[in-house]
């Protein structure tokens, strides 16, 4: 009979909010792997949700800053020396390394799973010093570990361009949320009654709720196009707007809508669990994925909201970066920008709202393509890269 594989994963965030570490683990497990998720534990952190695989919390003394990561590894360290694992895979360049050092001393497999391009997240970048380190800590890790994968083709290229070692590539694609067969009732008008009094649970007629909802979910950080958005409220009218994430920016964003005269269009809801967030996103209207040009690390994105918000058949605004025209040229589910400038995202809006057939057409696309664009597709290559370890 064949061992059973065990593999320890291991993350910096809370383990209930980490949508592609929960697929990719429920996927391992239901292939017979024995499967740990190892994160931490924050003073905010709610109770485990209950998952197929083991999870485990590491508590730490420090939450964020240069202690707080030095803590990590070393927890991690000494975790996985006392726990026995047939492959360890470190997600990002903040927990690589003590996976890389026991899986030495232990002669075990050591994966890489880049998540993103850490050393030109904007955090980063804004600090000479900070990022001169990490891109050390790539150049050491990227050169070492042979097996690897990432998020996007634009990102396994530039790992590629800088080191010679291009990356599988493994996409952030959400679960197929219905799987039975697409009847479509297009509304002419851009509202459907009998739609709207029901919560969308299938894609089998077009709903467009009461009031027009654009959702952004995500962390509330630098660079998303947070404030821009909340800016570009004073230009829309009959439009809500719902703010499902948490994050370093999202007091000051509370604070801005207030000085806009906005507040009571612009509603938060602090971090929200997958489950949370696939209800408000098929309520809403419109979604948003907006990065600013200011890193690499952006522009190479190909973020998982972009899919989710397909998967629920809402429609986007997103901007136009190389994985994002790629996807679209192909479904054409989105409005492309140039710029997230609140002028630019105001006149995108409004020109949906007085286009109810542009609408309908992209929201018909959404659901064609969500057929296509889903974890149980891209999990064969989750499954075949696993297979293929020794």
């Amino acid at each position: 009979m064949e061992k059973v594989k065990r593999v320890v994963f291991t993350v910096s965030n809370d383990l209930n909010y980490d949508q592609r570490m929960q697929r990719i683990c429920t996927t391992l497990h239901q292939a017979g792997y024995d499967v740990t998720l190892v994160g931490r534990n924050r003073k905010s952190s709610k109770p485990l949700v209950p998952q197929p695989y083991k999870q485990v919390r590491l508590n730490l003394w420090f939450d964020k800053g240069k202690l707080f990561y030095v803590e990590l590894n070393l927890r991690l360290f000494f975790y996985l020396l006392t726990k026995p694992f047939d492959v360890v895979c470190g997600i990002d360049l903040d927990t690589v390394v003590p996976c890389w050092s026991v899986s030495r001393l232990k002669a075990r497999t050591c994966v890489y799973d880049a998540h993103e391009l850490f050393t030109e997240v904007p955090e980063v970048i804004d600090r000479p010093s900070v990022q001169q380190f990490w891109k050390a800590v790539e150049s050491f890790i990227v050169k070492r570990v042979k097996y690897f994968y990432t998020v996007s083709e634009s990102v396994a290229e530039e790992f590629a361009k800088r080191y010679g070692n291009k990356p599988k590539v493994i996409r952030n694609l959400p679960l197929r949320s219905n799987k039975a067969p697409v009847s479509l009732s297009l509304s002419k008008t851009g509202y459907d009654e009998a739609a709207s009094t029901s919560h969308f649970e299938s894609h089998s007629v077009t709903r467009t709720p009461l009031k027009h909802t654009i959702i952004y979910r995500g962390a509330v950080n630098a660079g998303r196009g947070v404030e821009q958005t909340i800016e570009a409220m004073t230009f829309i009218n009959d439009v809500d707007i719902l703010i499902a994430g948490d994050g370093d920016l999202l007091e000051e964003a509370k604070q801005l809508a207030q000085r806009r005269n906005v507040n009571d269009r612009v509603k938060f809801t602090g971090y929200a669990t997958p489950d949370e967030l696939n209800h408000y996103t098929k309520s809403a209207w419109l979604g948003l994925n907006l990065l600013d040009d200011s890193s690499a690390n952006y522009r190479y994105s190909l973020a998982n909201k972009f899919f989710d918000y397909i998967q629920c058949g809402v429609p986007q605004l997103t901007m136009r970066f190389p994985e994002y025209e790629r996807v679209n040229a192909q479904y054409n589910v989105a409005v492309l920008l140039d710029d997230m400038k609140p002028e630019t995202i105001a006149t995108a809006v409004n020109n949906l709202l007085r286009s109810p057939d542009r609408y309908s057409e992209l929201q018909l696309n959404c659901i064609k393509a969500a057929a296509d664009l889903c974890w149980e597709n891209e999990r064969t290559k989750l499954l075949d890269f696993y297979r293929n370890l020794p």
